[in-house]
């Protein structure tokens, strides 16, 4: 669903977002994908996750990243506690797999 919204962006870009992407649903398969001011977004119910490209990174904004944050001591994260994953940057799977599944069920 969110292609078109992609097409600005690297190869690279464009891969770490599908890979998430994939993550997302591999997690929770029932997810509605949603643009919400035009960032791709998961929805379940009320319940949310985005996963917001740039240039050279994508941000991912879940409530229950903030659980994980010592987990995740080697990234950065913004003032809003959204986790900032940097292209060739290794992407931390298993705590996703937690966090996506934690924020989706809360």
């Amino acid at each position: 669903m969110f292609e078109e919204k992609l097409i600005k962006y690297s190869d690279e870009i464009r891969d770490l977002f599908s890979r998430l992407n994939d993550l997302v649903f591999a997690v929770v398969p029932t997810v509605e994908e949603r643009l919400w001011a035009g960032i791709p977004s998961y929805y379940v119910g009320e319940k949310f996750l985005r996963l917001i490209p740039f240039k050279d990174h994508i941000n991912i904004e879940a409530a229950a990243l903030i659980n994980h944050k010592a987990q995740l001591s080697d990234y950065k994260f913004t003032p809003k506690n959204m986790l900032q994953i940097n292209i060739g940057q290794a992407v931390p799977y298993e705590i996703l797999t937690k966090v996506f599944a934690e924020t989706l069920s809360m």
